[in-house]
């Protein structure tokens, strides 16, 4: 199933109907492994994880009610660094979940984690895949929008939340130049 299509099902019929979370909660969204997941090794590709990813977010936000904040002020989320480490493949057909949770934040940017999963015989999930996301948020009408003015429209508790030292520290290390700034490729 193609991404539109994917994301609209999830987000009209699934999302839509699942119990509203604070926003330091533990999203879980729930998934198939398509055919049009596959790459040529007959698992689900790489890239994949990372579209699927978009969906479970957007789950995240409609459930925590910020994408109703973010529609309200014409507001929207971009990605500016993710980093993944697969552990085990998905394959044709299996299900899957993605828990999702915001993390924190740093003077630019939210960071969120993402993990793929599955149960195991115990019950208890097992992890396939992680993911960090750092992600900014952008007017429609031009420009960042502050952490501070995020933090208060959105009503977050900053103290529910902790960022890790050594993924602020990835944060800082994988920025890029402003688009204000010239990034020339130099190698």
């Amino acid at each position: 199933m193609h991404m539109l299509p994917r994301t609209l099902w999830h987000l009209g019929f699934v999302a839509g109907r699942a119990a509203p979370l604070e926003m330091h909660e533990v999203s879980t969204s729930r998934f198939r492994v398509w055919p049009t997941d596959l790459d040529i090794l007959l698992h689900m590709n790489n890239g994949k994880y990372l579209s699927i990813m978009d969906v479970a977010r957007f789950d995240l936000m409609q459930r925590t009610g910020v994408w109703g904040v973010f529609k309200r002020e014409a507001w929207y989320p971009v990605v500016v660094a993710q980093t993944i480490s697969y552990r085990k493949s998905l394959n044709p057909w299996m299900g899957f979940a993605i828990e999702s949770r915001i993390m924190g934040f740093d003077e630019q940017a939210v960071y969120v984690e993402q993990r793929f999963v599955r149960p195991e015989a115990s019950g208890r999930q097992e992890v396939y895949a992680r993911a960090i996301v750092r992600a900014r948020i952008l007017r429609r009408a031009g420009g960042v929008v502050p952490i501070a003015e995020l933090i208060e429209r959105t009503g977050a508790d900053e103290a529910a939340f902790e960022v890790p030292e050594e993924i602020l520290e990835w944060g800082r290390a994988t920025r890029l130049p402003s688009t204000r700034e010239p990034a020339l490729s130099v190698w």
